[in-house]
């Protein structure tokens, strides 16, 4: 085996190696997901994304989508599901919307001006396309699977939002502050320790 192979094997070995770690730690900081105030208590804030981000700004997009599915999959291993999958096929498509915009930004031009824009849209990618994938997808598929009447979940926004009255407003009111408020600390956490963590990855 030439020098060239071996080292080109040690590579994909160690990139393998970082990527079910990081997917690891991922499902670990999942547990610790916490409802807060003033959103329905089905939105639980977490800060996986915050370890699967970090992974895509040291490895690159594609392996962040890999850590992405790893966790999803794991944690449906472990976890088991209370959605009928519904919750982790929206847990993934949202935190490739949010990291994989960002992670593709930052690997073209490793600078702080860079990575600060990459998170900006991730988190406005993360606002928009979780409004359309709760909108035409995640409440729906809810209402259908578990017999809640959209109408039912509705009730649970205007209970806390007078001006939530349908399902548009819900989402608009809701899902988009909570997605906001996600990305938005996500992107600060991974700002503040990316460049402490970064060589342990590298």
């Amino acid at each position: 085996m030439s020098a060239e192979v071996s080292t080109k094997k040690y590579s994909h070995v160690n990139l393998i190696a970082k990527i079910a770690i990081l997917g690891a730690i991922a499902v670990i900081v999942m547990l610790f997901e916490v409802a807060i105030p003033f959103f329905p208590p089905f939105y639980k804030l977490g800060l996986d994304e915050v370890i699967v981000m970090i992974g895509g700004f040291a490895l690159g997009w594609l392996p962040a989508i890999i850590i992405e599915a790893l966790k999803v999959v794991l944690n449906l291993l472990l976890n088991g599901t209370m959605t009928g999958g519904i919750g982790e096929l929206a847990n993934f498509i949202m935190g490739c919307s949010f990291v994989v915009p960002a992670a593709y930004i930052y690997q073209h031009k490793k600078t702080m001006k860079s990575a600060i824009i990459g998170m900006c849209i991730g988190t406005l990618s993360l606002v928009v396309i979780g409004a359309l994938v709760n909108y035409f997808i995640v409440l729906p598929l809810y209402a259908g699977v578990f017999g809640w009447p959209i109408e039912t979940i509705i009730e649970m926004g205007t209970k806390l939002n007078a001006s939530v009255t349908d399902l548009k407003t819900f989402v608009l009111l809701m899902n988009c502050p909570f997605n906001l408020i996600k990305g938005v600390l996500s992107s600060l956490i991974v700002f503040i320790s990316y460049k402490k963590i970064s060589p342990l990855l590298k």
